[in-house]
């Protein structure tokens, strides 16, 4: 967030007639506050390109390791059943696969003992395999926690 857009968020604030308009302003402010991602992909894949740039229209911040994701996901305990084309590490969690930025958010805020989410494969209709060329398609999948023994649960669904 620009330094101006955050004074003019923070005058609304202060200038507030009520508390809670000031608390819900403040809240505002810190949901759009950038949030630092790795990512692990192959230099050449277009979907974990466009999974990037869902990221970056959702407050994350990039770093790219275009070095491929396979060895980064064994050394992280991503097990391999839950694969992906790329691998992603925030705050201490794997992010596997095309996970919606709004479920790593809600993950980032409960903060659960887990290893991370994935969303296994690659189903059309996920954020970075939703763009023109699959025509409007749209594939039900699941985000899955993943918890550090391997054990899953479901995280949230999308049909």
């Amino acid at each position: 967030m620009s330094p101006q857009r955050r004074r003019l968020l923070l005058g609304t604030v202060l200038l507030g007639s009520s508390a809670l308009p000031a608390v819900a302003a403040l809240q505002s402010v810190a949901a759009l506050q950038s949030v630092a991602i790795q990512v692990w992909k192959d230099p050449n894949c277009g979907c974990c390109k466009d999974w990037i740039v869902h990221l970056q229209q959702n407050g994350f911040t990039a770093s790219v390791i275009d070095q491929g994701n396979g060895a980064m996901r064994s050394r992280l305990g991503m097990p391999q059943k839950h694969g992906s084309c790329h691998t992603a590490l925030v705050q201490g969690y794997v992010i596997e696969g095309h996970v919606p930025a709004a479920d790593i958010r809600r993950l980032l805020k409960e903060k659960p003992k887990a290893l991370g989410l994935a969303v296994p494969g690659m189903p059309i209709g996920s954020p970075g395999m939703d763009g023109p060329a699959y025509g409007g398609q749209r594939d039900p999948y699941k985000v899955l926690l993943i918890q550090k023994d391997g054990s899953v649960e479901v995280f949230n669904s999308y049909s």
